[in-house]
C-alpha cells in the first residue's frame, strides 16, 4: 500500500498543493488524469474529506461512477484510513474548461465599455444593476400549443394599450410564458423606444412595495409604477394570499388601465383558479384576453430541439434529436436539459452522438425526472381545481358538485398510480371495487364525448379539467 503523502495542513475548503495532484495522477493514470481532471476539476481538503469539484451535474454523475474508488484510495493515502471523498458541482470549474481566448488588455477594456453601455437602458427601466438578456419573439417556436398567445403578444407589440388589455398568459412550468413576456418587452422597446416599459416579477413588485412601506416612500413607489407606459409582470400567482400587496397592485392596475397603458401578466393557472386573489382583480384579468400555453406537441418539440442543437458546436444526429423530442414531452426545460447532456457527452468524448449514445446518456436523466404520484397528490390537485375539501371528497354525499370531482379523482388515481381498485376505493371514503370501476368508465365516457362540467360559475370541458389537474400533478 502506498504510504501517506506528507502535505501541508490546509484550512477547510482550500485548494490542495501539487503533491496531491501527483498522487491522483498516479492512481488514475496519465491519460485519464489529463482527459478528465487536469484543468477540468478542482480539489480541496477539509479536515478528513477530499472534495472533487466538476463543471456540471451530468459530469458529476459520470465521474462518480468512473473514479470514485480511485479517488477514495487517493484520499486514504493522503489523509489516512478515515478519509472520505465527495463529488460536487463547482461553478468556478466551468471557466477552466471553456476555450481560452486571450485578448489584449485594450480589447478587454473596449468590450467592458461596450457591455456597460448596452446594459444602461435596462438599468433605467428594470431597476436592476445586472444586465439581463431578454428572449426574442423570433426565437419562439410556433405551434398549436401556443399559437394564440404568440399572435396576441405580437399584436400587443404592434399597438400597446389599444387591444388585449390586459393580456393574461397562463400555462404549466416550462411552456414559454417568460419567453413570451421577455420577447414582448424586447419588441416594444425596439418599436417604441420613447415608451417607458417595465418588466419584473410579482415577487420583485412585492419587494419594492415592502421596502417602500418600511422606508415611508410609498409616493415615490407609486410614481415609479403608475407612470409607466407598459407594465409586464411575470408569475402573478405569487400574489396569491398576499392581500395588502394585491390591493396595491389592483390600484396600480386601475391607474394604468384608465390611462390606456398596456398590462401583460403571466401565471401558472387560469385567473379563476388562483384561489386567494380578490374577485375584483380576477375580473380585471378576465376583462382582456386570457391565453393558455399547453405542453408542446411532438412537431413543435422537434423544431425546438433542432433549433437549440444548431446553436451548439456538437455533432448530434437528427435521429438522436428526434429521440429527445419523443421522450421528453412535458416542457421545454426538459428538452433543454436533455440537449445539454448530449452536448456535454460530446465535449467529453468527441464522438458523434447517435440514438444509441443518446439513449444511454439520457437514461439516468429520465429516471431522475420521473414524478411519483401518490393518492394524496391527486386528492390535493382535484380539491384545488374544484374548490372542495378533502373530507367532502371522501364523504357519502352524492351531489354533482362532489360526485364528479370524486369520480375524476378515482380515474386519475388509476391512470397515474399503481394503486388497485380496492385501495383507491378505501382511500376515497371506504368505497368498494365496483364503485371505482364504474367511476373510471364514466370519466372515460365524459372524455370521449368531451362533456362539460361546471366549476364555480364557469363550464369547462372534461378534457380541459383533466389537463389542468395533470399539469398540477406534473409540476409537483
Amino acid at each position: 500500500m502506498m504510504q501517506p503523502v506528507a502535505v501541508e495542513p490546509t484550512q477547510a475548503g482550500l485548494p490542495v498543493d501539487d503533491a496531491v495532484w501527483e498522487v491522483l495522477k498516479s492512481h488514475v493514470g496519465d491519460r485519464n488524469f489529463h482527459h478528465w481532471f487536469h484543468h477540468k476539476t478542482s480539489l480541496s481538503i477539509s479536515n478528513d474529506e477530499l472534495t472533487i469539484g466538476v463543471s456540471s451535474p451530468f459530469l458529476l454523475n459520470w465521474m462518480q461512477k468512473q473514479f470514485r474508488d480511485a479517488v477514495q484510495r487517493v484520499a486514504e493515502s493522503i489523509l489516512g484510513p478515515s478519509a472520505r471523498t465527495r463529488f460536487v458541482v463547482d461553478a468556478s470549474v466551468s471557466d477552466q474548461v471553456k476555450p481560452r481566448n486571450r485578448q489584449p488588455a485594450d480589447a478587454k477594456r473596449k468590450l467592458s465599455t461596450k457591455a456597460a453601455n448596452n446594459s444602461a437602458p435596462r438599468k433605467r427601466n428594470g431597476g436592476n444593476n445586472r444586465e439581463r438578456r431578454f428572449a426574442s419573439l423570433t426565437d419562439f417556436e410556433n405551434g398549436p400549443c401556443n399559437e394564440m398567445a404568440l399572435i396576441a403578444s405580437r399584436q400587443v407589440c404592434e399597438a400597446p394599450g389599444s387591444r388585449f388589455n390586459p393580456l393574461f398568459i397562463h400555462g404549466g412550468v416550462g411552456t414559454g410564458k417568460t419567453h413570451l413576456l421577455e420577447g414582448t418587452y424586447r419588441e416594444i422597446r425596439r418599436q417604441y423606444p420613447e415608451l417607458q416599459v417595465m418588466f419584473l416579477t410579482s415577487e420583485a413588485f412585492t419587494n419594492y412595495f415592502t421596502a417602500a412601506l418600511r422606508g415611508h416612500t410609498l409616493p415615490s413607489f407609486r410614481q415609479k409604477f403608475r407612470n409607466v407606459d407598459v407594465l409586464l409582470v411575470d408569475d402573478i400567482d405569487f400574489l396569491n394570499g398576499k392581500r395588502v400587496i394585491q390591493e396595491e397592485f389592483l390600484h396600480t392596475f386601475k391607474q394604468l388601465e384608465s390611462h390606456g397603458r398596456q398590462i401583460v401578466v403571466t401565471a401558472d393557472r387560469h385567473p379563476r383558479l388562483i384561489s386567494k386573489v380578490s374577485d375584483e382583480l380576477v375580473t380585471r384579468f378576465l376583462s382582456g384576453l386570457v391565453c393558455r400555453l399547453e405542453s408542446p406537441d411532438l412537431e413543435t418539440r422537434q423544431r425546438i430541439v433542432h433549433r437549440k442543437a444548431a446553436r451548439l458546436d456538437a455533432d448530434i444526429t437528427d435521429d438522436a434529436l428526434s429521440f429527445v423530442a419523443r421522450r421528453f414531452k412535458n416542457n421545454v426545460r426538459e428538452l433543454e436539459g436533455a440537449i445539454n447532456c448530449l452536448y456535454t457527452y460530446f465535449v467529453m468524448t468527441r464522438k458523434r452522438v447517435g440514438v444509441a449514445a443518446a439513449r444511454k446518456v439520457l437514461a439516468d436523466l429520465e429516471r431522475d425526472c420521473v414524478r411519483v404520484v401518490r393518492l394524496a397528490d391527486i386528492e390535493q390537485a382535484v380539491c384545488q381545481v374544484f374548490g372542495v375539501e378533502p373530507k367532502q371528497l371522501k364523504s357519502a354525499r352524492r351531489t354533482r358538485t362532489i360526485s364528479q370531482p370524486r369520480m375524476l379523482a378515482m380515474f386519475l388515481a388509476r391512470k397515474h398510480t399503481q394503486s388497485a381498485y380496492n385501495e383507491i376505493g378505501q382511500y376515497f371514503g371506504g368505497r368498494n371495487h365496483s364503485t371505482v370501476v364504474s367511476a373510471e368508465k364514466k370519466v372515460v365516457g365524459w372524455l370521449s364525448d368531451d362533456n362539460p362540467i361546471r366549476i364555480a360559475s364557469e363550464m369547462w370541458t372534461t378534457n380541459e379539467i383533466v389537463e389542468a389537474i395533470e399539469q398540477q400533478l406534473l409540476a409537483g
